[in-house]
């Protein structure tokens, strides 16, 4: 398979269970989390499909589209395992939804950082949250949960807390 067509079907993927997650939320009151902003296409469609939510941003740095930069009261710059510990402070357990897109093609790097992420996420997420993650991990609140129909094994994950947090 070539890079090009790797890049759809992760972008595919990513869409299609950012699409499912809202179905699955939307009983769920509260706000979300976008991990890994980049050029701000993934937080743009989230606006687009989560239009009555607030979403916050959590990069180390803005490299997005202009059209597609949140607003700097909804943006957390930094390492996020330190804007994490601010926001749980800020919002206590208010998240509805976490969208974590910090993997890259070292999975071993990116599986250490989910490790360090998910209890970060404990105190923030509500009971029956979802995350859609590029990289998969394992927790102890956190249950993986089937994707949308279509999606290869091993694409892109979901998982959502125990309704018992």
């Amino acid at each position: 398979m070539s890079k090009l067509e790797s890049f759809i079907r992760r972008m595919t993927a990513q869409r299609d269970c950012l699409n499912h997650t809202v179905e699955l939320i939307k009983d769920l009151p509260g706000i979300v989390f976008e991990l890994g902003l980049g050029n701000g296409r993934s937080y743009n469609h989230l606006c687009q499909i989560l239009p009555e939510r607030e979403i916050y941003v959590f990069d180390r740095r803005i490299a997005s589209f202009p059209s597609c930069t949140p607003p700097e009261d909804h943006l957390f710059i930094g390492e996020v395992t330190h804007t994490l510990l601010k926001a749980a402070k800020v919002f206590g357990k208010k998240v509805a939804m976490v969208h974590v897109d910090l993997g890259t093609s070292d999975t071993v790097s990116s599986k250490q950082m989910m490790s360090k992420i998910c209890p970060l996420l404990e105190p923030l997420v509500l009971p029956g949250a979802v995350i859609v993650s590029d990289t998969e991990f394992h927790g102890p609140v956190w249950e993986k949960i089937p994707g949308p129909m279509g999606i290869k094994k091993d694409r892109y994950f979901l998982y959502q807390t125990s309704s018992g947090l």
